[in-house]
């Protein structure tokens, strides 16, 4: 069985874990708490596993995947259906743009270690931090958004199924919620996101439907 190493709240692991329950894949998943001051990524055993000290990680029979979005490619070359990017070479080249406008664009600017720099080394408060983190969101998401709307309605981002892209927006977009970014520039962001979230892949894949949850 697939071992996920994880963490809840990681928006890298959520869409790791979209990917695997979309794919049908059974998986173990064991809690890594990356959360500042527990930091069990950079402690053994998981740091010599894992030499990035970071999540998600997706141990398999042939060893171990780091790095989200690498993570998808294996599954959807792994378990061919449902795709999660289409064969068309020209709508799957605009389903990878959008995924990593989110992953590769606005993620690392607001991923929890820089964050952490912002406040150790730089004295940034919490509303510092916060103003930060939705600047680079809604940089991210006014250009999804205007993209979007130069294309038809569709149920998901890419047409009446979930692909990469819709994995990759709806963790974003619960990070959006959770530094209450106001989204109302965005309805159609806002809409796919509401789909998606009903499905039962991404449902299962929720941060609060996960064994290390924290509960409030």
């Amino acid at each position: 069985m697939l071992k996920l190493y994880d963490y809840w709240r990681s928006s890298a692991a959520y869409r790791t874990r979209i990917g695997l329950h979309l794919k049908g894949a059974d998986y173990e998943s064991i809690p890594v708490n990356i959360m500042p001051g527990v930091d069990e990524q950079m402690r053994e055993p998981y740091r010599s596993k894992n030499p990035q000290m970071r999540v998600p990680a997706l141990e398999t029979e042939q060893g171990l995947i780091t790095q989200s979005m690498s993570i998808l490619v294996w599954l959807d070359q792994t378990y061919p259906e449902p795709r999660l990017m289409p064969a068309d070479p020209w709508l799957g080249a605009q389903v990878r743009s959008f995924a990593l406008t989110i992953a590769t664009d606005i993620h690392p600017l607001n991923n929890t270690s820089v964050l952490t720099r912002l406040k150790l080394e730089f004295g940034a408060s919490e509303d510092h931090v916060g103003e930060w983190y939705r600047h680079w969101i809604k940089l991210g998401f006014n250009a999804l958004e205007h993209q979007a709307q130069q294309r038809p309605e569709t149920q998901y981002a890419f047409g009446d199924a979930p692909t990469l892209a819709d994995v990759c927006l709806v963790p974003q977009m619960a990070n959006a919620r959770r530094f209450h970014t106001d989204l109302t520039p965005f309805p159609r962001l806002v809409a796919w996101d509401e789909r998606a979230r009903q499905h039962p892949a991404f449902i299962k894949a929720a941060p609060e439907n996960q064994k290390d949850a924290v509960k409030k």
